[in-house]
C-alpha cells in the first residue's frame, strides 16, 4: 500500500464494504469487526500525524523559509 491519505481513504472504504457484506456472520464477522477497529485506530494516528505536518507547513509559509523544519515534518512530495 502506498503511503498517502488517498490510499488511506480507499482502505477505509474497502473496510466499510467488507463490513457491509450480508454474508458475514459468526467468527468471520467477529474477525472483520476486530480488523475494522484496528484499521480505525491506525487511521486516526495517520490523520493526526498529517495534521501536524499540515500545521508545520502553514507556519513555514507564514514565517517564510527562515527556519528549517525538522526532517520528520518536511513535505517530501
Amino acid at each position: 500500500m502506498a503511503n498517502s491519505l488517498s490510499n488511506l481513504n480507499e482502505a477505509l472504504f474497502s473496510q466499510l464494504e467488507r463490513l457491509n457484506n450480508p454474508d458475514l456472520s459468526g467468527d468471520a464477522l467477529e474477525t472483520e469487526l476486530k480488523r475494522a477497529q484496528s484499521v480505525t485506530s491506525v487511521s486516526k494516528e495517520i490523520v493526526s500525524n498529517a495534521r501536524v505536518v499540515l500545521e508545520a507547513e502553514k507556519h513555514r509559509m507564514e514565517y517564510g523559509s527562515l527556519y528549517a523544519l525538522p526532517k520528520m515534518l518536511e513535505n517530501k512530495e
